[in-house]
């Protein structure tokens, strides 16, 4: 589909003042080279202050950065969702495999958060799955519900099972994966999330459902939420996810280019008091047809 365009925007940080605006971009933006950018310059798509930038000057501290990216055809992702419960305060839906929940990487239109706001303008997403998890996904309708589920979301109060298809045989039937996540170099995107001694505490509760002779399905219970959990920590214990194009065994990242697919991930029940009014809310996502184990 061809999307309307969007206007990335950006203040200039103490960090980047006095960088020549065209390398400024290159390094903001490194998915296009420095001409890329300057043929971008050069068609007045970006602007500093108001003003259209010709790549020369150099950018100032708490000026605004506006890059005018036109309308461009986004990949094709599966738009429809399931709707598991709604009332006037929550949303929740059954994000299918493939849909991006947020914009980003080349999707602005194709995302579970411009389809839901389409049918519920206010509605905004309390956490997200990556593109190719299927499952939950839960929208808060108003401020309110919002801020209890935001303060909430990583405490024993809200209770997230997924199911996960591993590669290689587990040796045992239940794990207690304590590896901390955070940030490490990947030498073609700078830096990925994954197992890192320095990263921050994080737990998940992993437990065997099914064994073939070269994977494993697992039930994982999240007590944390760190990005790619679930995907770094059965990678870390020697089960990463069947088909998952970034994480090795050990929870570290491959040295090619990441991909966003090919994986089995999805967001199974979700368990979480109402924030109006602290009723038990239990929800369940059917497995995705196909879905292996």
């Amino acid at each position: 589909m061809l999307n309307r365009g969007y206007a990335y925007t950006t203040t200039i940080s103490s960090k980047y003042a006095g960088q020549n605006l065209l390398r400024h971009l290159a390094r903001l933006y490194p998915h296009s080279t420095a001409d890329a950018w300057q043929e971008k310059l050069d068609n007045g798509e970006v602007t500093l202050d108001g003003a259209v930038g010709t790549g020369a000057e150099s950018v100032a501290l708490g000026q605004t950065l506006v890059w005018n990216r036109p309308p461009w055809i986004e990949p094709d992702a599966p738009r429809h969702f399931d709707v598991l419960f709604e009332d006037a305060d929550l949303l929740a839906v059954n994000k299918p495999s493939g849909l991006p929940t947020l914009p980003g990487g080349g999707f602005m239109g194709n995302t579970l958060l411009r389809c839901v706001q389409d049918r519920s303008p206010g509605a905004n997403p309390v956490h997200r799955l990556g593109r190719a998890t299927s499952g939950i996904v839960l929208f808060a309708k108003t401020a309110r519900a919002a801020s209890s589920l935001f303060a909430n979301w990583n405490t024993p109060k809200i209770q997230k099972v997924y199911r996960a298809f591993g590669q290689n045989v587990a040796g045992q039937d239940d794990y207690e994966i304590n590896a901390p996540i955070g940030r490490v170099p990947h030498p073609l995107i700078g830096s990925v999330w994954a197992a890192s001694p320095e990263g921050k505490p994080s737990k998940s509760l992993a437990r065997v459902i099914a064994r073939t002779a070269s994977t494993t399905t697992f039930e994982v219970h999240l007590h944390s939420g760190r990005p790619h959990q679930i995907r770094i920590h059965l990678a870390s214990i020697g089960h990463p996810l069947v088909g998952d194009p970034l994480y090795t065994v050990g929870g570290q990242p491959l040295a090619g280019l990441p991909g966003d697919g090919g994986y089995f991930l999805h967001a199974q029940f979700l368990q979480f008091p109402h924030p109006i009014g602290g009723k038990q809310i239990r929800l369940e996502a059917a497995l995705p047809s196909g879905f292996p184990g």
